[in-house]
């Protein structure tokens, strides 16, 4: 365990917390997990401690909201898989590039793509309210396996914030899932972008181990009432969320490139 003071690690556990919550509901708790382990730290750790350790927390509750979502809604797991391992596929080649991107190069093209999300989100009030359709052609497969899988998985074991988000849209708009259904598979897709990041970070040796368990255990409980609220309240719950988590990372990730400048 690093160096650090009780109360940084009781607030380092109430932002887990937190963060399995949103993450559960429609993807961005890195929003709130990443920023505070980066404050938490000791200064003289290098920033991809913070991102290593952000992964092992965050596959504790993206796995329990995963297997909370597949008890209680109809998920095509075998779909979700297979979009899953090519997302570790990606996920794993990100996290290995991950020292050598510039992130203020990556920062305003991410912003630019959320800033469309959130007009598209607005504008298209119908958008992942509808229930589920039936089986999609198996172009869309191989697109969503494409586009969410490697794609969206490289962005993730590369820089990170808003992949839940991101796969929650992807999903919606390229299989016609409603977005309780799209969040569910999403939990999925995610746990396999975690692992392949995790795997490559643990190889690395820059994940806190200790600190990463303690936090687990709170992002496991706000992950698991996430997913829970996320059924009990229906599609137009999600899309509340949703246009809330892309505004608040459109405005941190502003901040943070404004910052950098």
């Amino acid at each position: 365990m690093p160096d650090i003071s009780l109360t940084m690690i009781v607030v380092l556990c109430l932002a887990a917390a937190g963060a399995g919550w949103v993450d559960a509901v429609v993807g961005g708790g890195g929003l709130i997990q990443l920023p505070m382990l980066m404050l938490g730290l000791p200064a003289h750790l290098a920033p991809t401690y913070a991102l290593a350790t952000n992964k092992a927390v965050s596959i504790v509750g993206t796995t329990g909201a995963a297997v909370t979502y597949v008890r209680k809604t109809p998920v095509d797991v075998k779909l979700s898989v297979r979009i899953g391992l090519a997302a570790l596929l990606g996920s794993m080649g990100g996290a290995l590039l991950a020292g050598g991107i510039s992130k203020d190069v990556l920062r305003p093209a991410i912003i630019v793509v959320l800033v469309l999300v959130a007009g598209f989100v607005i504008f298209r009030p119908g958008f992942g309210t509808a229930p589920a359709t039936g089986p999609v052609s198996r172009q869309r497969i191989l697109l969503a396996i494409a586009l969410a899988g490697l794609g969206i998985g490289f962005y993730d074991g590369l820089f990170g914030p808003g992949t839940g988000t991101f796969l929650v849209l992807a999903l919606t708009a390229l299989l016609h899932l409603d977005l309780v259904t799209a969040s569910a598979t999403t939990k999925i897709v995610n746990v396999c972008t975690n692992l392949g990041a995790l795997a490559m970070f643990s190889y690395q040796g820059f994940v806190l181990w200790q600190l990463a368990g303690l936090m687990a255990l709170f992002n496991l409980t706000g992950g698991m009432l996430g997913a829970r609220m996320a059924l009990k309240k229906g599609s137009g719950f999600v899309r509340g969320v949703l246009l809330t988590v892309v505004c608040v990372l459109v405005v941190k990730l502003g901040m943070d490139q404004w910052m950098a400048a």
